[in-house]
């Protein structure tokens, strides 16, 4: 399959405009959205949307337990599903939760959910990838500036921009506990990265991501474009759904205020994957579903 959005294969990073429309359903059928017009209207414009107060405070409070029952059970626990932090033992995500957890299974099931992200993609979904993110008071370590396309593209063999990724807020977002950045109209724009990828480059990324982190350059160019940077802030219960191309990363958390979430990614059952385009080995099943390929329900 031709690669339209070649990275990490020169040694100059280059912007590239983006190939694929943003919400891939027909706007005229905006009346059908179960969200609004407004609300897709920011969410084309600026690649990400924020819904605050989505879940209920029992269903955050039963999420909050099941995130925290999950991680002191995977605290002895030796898996390259469990990632801990670099430079210590704490555990910074755990991945694959939507299928080895049948709670977390419900929530990624969550009709919802689904009817938002259906309508976004245009098609029927599955979930390419799900993990929970651990950032806790004092010790939570950043996320570097990236596009998640970029490396799904390169590293797992994503064909096209037709995935978003949703992030549940577990915990309550500040301005200063380490919350998501991200900068607006950035999914317009795709930043072909420098670097050779090597084989199982995960083992690495996932802990600290050095690969397919665009250069300061192309990150100045992005934010001065789209007019900064944005923080969606907010109570634990708010989702951010973002594109898959939109820039994004989050400071260390130095504060006593801990940040968490559970993060699903949704792509299009039209858009499964193919060989990696970096010609390495695909990716586990884990980071990158393949074999596991689920349709969920869609109620057209």
């Amino acid at each position: 399959m031709k690669d339209l959005y070649p990275s990490r294969q020169n040694n100059k990073p280059e912007i590239f405009e983006r190939k694929d429309p943003v919400i891939h359903t027909d706007r005229s059928k905006d009346d059908q959205a179960p969200i609004s017009t407004e609300q897709l209207d920011f969410y084309e414009e600026n690649g990400f949307l924020q819904i605050e107060n989505f879940f209920s405070d029992e269903e955050v409070s039963n999420m909050q337990k099941g995130i925290f029952e999950l991680q002191e059970d995977s605290h002895g626990v030796q898996s390259d599903k469990v990632i801990r932090e670099p430079e210590s033992d704490e555990i910074r995500s755990i991945f694959h939760v939507h299928e080895d957890d049948d709670y977390f299974k419900n929530i990624a099931n969550d009709q919802r959910l689904l009817d938002i992200v259906n309508h976004l993609l245009g098609s029927d979904v599955y979930v390419h990838q799900s993990r929970i993110n651990y950032k806790p008071g004092f010790t939570g370590k950043e996320f570097d500036w990236h596009s998640d396309f970029e490396t799904w593209h390169v590293e797992d063999g994503m064909p096209r921009m037709r995935a978003v990724s949703l992030s549940i807020a577990l915990s309550d977002n500040y301005t200063f506990n380490g919350p998501l950045m991200l900068i607006p109209g950035s999914q317009n724009y795709y930043v072909s990265c420098i670097g050779e990828t090597p084989d199982d480059n995960y083992k690495e990324s996932l802990q600290k991501q050095k690969l397919g982190v665009p250069d300061h350059d192309s990150l100045r160019w992005l934010a001065e474009k789209g007019g900064g940077i944005s923080v969606p802030t907010g109570k634990a219960g708010s989702i951010t759904l973002f594109e898959s191309n939109t820039m994004h990363g989050s400071n260390g958390n130095i504060t006593p205020y801990s940040r968490n979430n559970l993060f699903m990614v949704y792509n299009s059952v039209e858009n499964q994957l193919v060989k990696p385009y970096s010609g390495g080995k695909e990716r586990p099943e884990f980071i990158a579903v393949r074999d596991g390929v689920r349709d969920l329900s869609y109620n057209k």
